[in-house]
């Protein structure tokens, strides 16, 4: 049988997937940052940066870093598999143009691995950086119980691959009416990880909002966090104090046994240099952090090329910002979608999908660290061959794809194929201390199976662990169809679609239409209050 070209590949409805161009220069579709017509657009590498260039016809010509250290963009390619097949149950069928025809469409390359909820608009801080613009629009957008169930079900009912993580988001979700019976339900419906995007204020004005959240399933915060500098809070949250409010937060959710990742939006010029302090504020608190977020900010509105340069914060900038801190370097950094290997084996020794990030290798990059019991961190790169660990469990799984496996071994021989591939690329003399073999094993166990990893969460299964990643969701000025349709992180809307975090809030900007349609004003909001 003659192996597929690339340019062959479909997705599950029969869509053609355009192959993602991983050499420079390539030409690709963009959008103008003034009117959102599509535009072609050349991605290159000049003076050592690589950058979008395009054209509009009534706006004039846009130039914007993609980033600022080309080094990394070639290593992030390397990585690129593109093996995503979307979904076999899109809400639009019929699709002709991307990123127009959403929600989820045809023509989609990748199936959700995030799931966002927005629960309200609502907000208990007015963030001037806010993608959401909530407390500035003139109405109210707070989702009933029942249709907030619908868009849970609409997860769960994805296919090949159902919804299993979810994430509340808004506004500041702690603030829905009806909180704690929405997270219960969630854990009701299967999801087999509940988290929500907040700003902490909630959790640090009440000890015990942060208990009875867990105990309704809550189990990670991804607490908003910008630095460790009280005046950072001031110029981009507008609110004075702010960090004394996380400080409590995280107290408060270390009594509870919930865990946190903290999600810091760094501007170029603004907080670009809290980035190591908040890599090292993480280490310190690794008992209860069990990862970094960072999210370079996402530009809109109408800005002159000179600010925008120093806004404009990209991977390549965070990964180098990491790296100041000694404990890392350019060789320790990979794409998010780098792991598309062990799901592929899963997926062979199962006989059916499973959840797999293939998103675009320009939409996240990451490391993760090893955290000894002096709080030293020992990036994984050092001690576990992760390219070739990766090519060998490809392998595996390309020989098994044909094959027919029982359920029933399925927990055994992934373990079992995991482990001998691991043993093969581990290097025990240059690992932390107390890791070993066995140790490694059930940490990448409780990484891939959350259950897993809480089953046993009085810290002697798995390793001490710190993800640090990054991830830069696009805006019109370095937006990309093609990373677009292999976006992984999926908002489940009132109206019974899924889109694309870079379609929902930017480009198109499903958000607001939504939005409006399933809204009411704000007068009306606090007539039904009373």
């Amino acid at each position: 049988m003659t192996k597929k070209t690339p340019s062959e590949r479909k997705t599950l409805t029969g869509a053609p997937i355009n192959p993602v161009s991983i050499e420079v220069p390539y030409r690709t579709t963009s959008l103008c940052p003034e009117c959102t017509t599509k535009l072609d657009a050349e991605v290159l590498e000049k003076d050592g940066k690589i950058i979008m260039e395009k054209t509009c016809p009534e706006h004039g010509f846009f130039k914007e870093v993609l980033l600022s250290d080309a080094e990394y963009y070639h290593r992030m390619m390397a990585w690129n598999r593109d093996v995503g097949r979307g979904v076999s149950n899109p809400a639009i069928v019929d699709a002709k143009s991307c990123p127009e025809d959403c929600g989820m469409c045809n023509l989609h390359v990748s199936h959700t691995v995030l799931a966002n909820v927005d629960l309200t608009n609502r907000c208990n801080l007015s963030c001037p950086i806010c993608f959401a613009n909530a407390n500035v629009q003139d109405y109210i957008y707070e989702p009933s119980y029942e249709q907030i169930v619908q868009m849970l079900q609409t997860l769960r009912d994805s296919r090949p691959v159902s919804g299993r993580v979810v994430q509340f988001a808004g506004g500041e979700p702690t603030l829905h009416p009806d909180w704690f019976l929405i997270l219960k339900k969630a854990g009701e419906m299967g999801f087999s990880h509940v988290q929500c995007a907040t700003n902490g204020l909630k959790f640090a004005e009440d000890p015990a909002f942060a208990e009875r959240s867990r105990e309704a399933g809550l189990h990670t915060l991804y607490l908003q966090f910008d630095g460790v500098d009280p005046d950072i809070y001031e110029k981009i949250r507008g609110r004075k104090n702010l960090l004394e409010v996380k400080m409590k937060a995280i107290e408060n959710v270390r009594k509870a046994g919930l865990k946190i990742v903290y999600v810091p939006t760094i501007v170029g010029g603004v907080n670009d240099d809290q980035v190591p302090k908040i890599v090292q504020f993480a280490l310190d608190t690794i008992d209860v952090c069990s990862g970094i977020s960072f999210q370079p900010v996402s530009i809109t509105g109408r800005i002159d090329e000179a600010e925008r340069e120093k806004m404009r914060f990209t991977l390549s900038d965070l990964a180098n910002r990491v790296n100041e801190l000694g404990y890392t370097t350019k060789e320790d950094w990979f794409p998010l979608s780098c792991t598309t290997p062990i799901t592929e084996l899963i997926q062979a020794l199962r006989n059916e999908d499973n959840v797999m990030v293939s998103c675009h290798p320009l939409c996240g990059l990451g490391t993760y660290f090893f955290v000894d019991k002096d709080r030293k961190p020992t990036p994984v790169t050092r001690f576990l061959n992760i390219k070739g660990l990766f090519e060998d469990i490809h392998n595996q799984a390309e020989k098994l794809r044909n094959k027919t496996t029982f359920k029933s071994l399925y927990n055994n021989l992934s373990k079992f194929s995991l482990f001998s591939s691991a043993n093969k690329h581990f290097d025990p003399s240059k690992a932390p201390e107390g890791l070993t073999l066995a140790k490694l094993g059930q940490t990448i166990e409780g990484l891939l199976d959350k259950k897993a990893g809480r089953g046993n969460n009085d810290g002697t299964y798995t390793y001490k662990t710190l993800m640090v990643a990054g991830m830069h969701f696009m805006d019109s000025y370095n937006y990309e169809v093609e990373r677009v349709k292999r976006c992984v992180i999926n908002y489940s809307a009132p109206d019974g679609h899924l889109y694309p975090f870079c379609t929902y809030n930017s480009g198109p900007v499903f958000r607001e239409k939504i939005e409006k349609q399933f809204s009411v004003s704000k007068a009306e909001y606090r007539k039904k209050q009373t």
